[in-house]
C-alpha cells in the first residue's frame, strides 16, 4: 500500500507562484509515473503534468510555459512548480503515482488564485 501525502497549496494573487509537493511512503517496489491532476468546480478531473521515471515529462496545453514538473526518485517524491498563476488554475490538485502497477491518489490541495 502506498500513501500519498501532497503540500504546498494555498491563496495566492494572479501573477502569483506556488510549488506543490508530493511525498510517497508506504512499500513501494517500483514507480513508474508520477503526477499532479485538478478538478475545478463544476468540471471534470483533468491531467495538469506527469514525469515518468526516466524525466519524460507531459503537460497539459494550458499550463504548457507556466507550470514545471520534477521528481525525486531517491525521495519518492514530485513536485509542481507553478508560475504566472491564473484564476482559471483554481481548482483541487491531486497527487498521482502509478507504481507496482497500481494507481494511488493523494487526499488533494486547494489552489486558489484571486484576480
Amino acid at each position: 500500500q502506498v500513501q500519498l501525502v501532497e503540500s504546498g497549496g494555498g491563496l495566492v494573487q494572479a501573477g502569483g507562484s506556488l510549488r506543490l509537493s508530493c511525498a510517497a511512503s508506504g512499500s513501494i517496489f517500483s514507480i513508474n509515473v508520477m503526477g499532479w491532476f485538478r478538478r475545478a468546480p463544476g468540471k471534470q478531473r483533468e491531467l495538469v503534468a506527469a514525469i515518468a521515471t526516466g524525466g519524460n515529462t507531459n503537460y497539459a496545453d494550458s499550463v504548457k510555459g507556466r507550470f514545471t514538473i520534477s521528481r525525486d526518485n531517491a525521495k519518492n517524491m514530485v513536485f509542481l512548480q507553478m508560475n504566472s498563476l491564473k484564476p482559471e488554475d483554481t481548482a483541487v490538485y491531486y497527487c498521482n503515482v502509478f507504481a507496482d502497477y497500481n494507481d494511488y491518489w493523494g487526499q488533494g490541495t486547494q489552489v486558489t488564485v484571486s484576480s
